[in-house]
């Protein structure tokens, strides 16, 4: 079985390869992030800087770490669940108000505008056209079940005695 260290560094490099996508779609595809579409670009930022710094850590670290990392996926998963229940239900709001001016408000949204800010105009409740037949938040919550899948290996994984690492 692979070490803990390969896994989370691999599940670093799988949540900055979606984040990459993310600034694809919106840099190149013109479109522009919602508040919850920053809120789950966050929760892989957040699970990708988690798994880089753990991976050269102790593995009571790195266990301890994998779940903070879990955390963060279910968070990202709730947001993506919310975000597609959002889109089944167009005369619901997103919470742009709500969310736009905190999400702006934060140091990283001014440090890297081009990743964190959200956009005046975009809306949770905008439709794009599916790549691969899911819509972007189903892509989301798909990719935070199989990290939180992963992560929870790496969590509850057993040393060869049997013991916990």
């Amino acid at each position: 079985m692979k070490s803990s260290k390969s896994i989370l560094l691999a599940v670093a490099l799988i949540a900055l390869a979606l984040l990459g996508a993310a600034l694809y779609l919106q840099h190149v595809k013109g479109l522009q992030p919602c508040p919850l579409c920053i809120l789950q670009r966050y929760a892989f930022a957040i699970i990708a800087v988690i798994c880089l710094v753990s991976a050269s850590m102790p593995d009571s670290i790195r266990k301890a770490s994998a779940a903070i990392g879990i955390l963060a996926g279910i968070g990202g998963a709730a947001t993506a669940g919310w975000h597609l229940w959002i889109i089944a239900h167009p005369s619901t709001s997103c919470g742009r108000d709500a969310l736009e001016a905190p999400l702006n408000a934060l140091p990283t949204a001014t440090l890297l505008p081009s990743v964190f800010k959200v956009d005046a105009w975009a809306l949770c409740s905008a439709v794009y056209e599916t790549i691969l037949g899911l819509s972007i938040p189903q892509w989301s919550l798909l990719w935070f079940v199989v990290l939180i899948v992963i992560l929870a290996k790496v969590l509850f994984k057993r040393s060869k005695t049997g013991d916990f690492e």
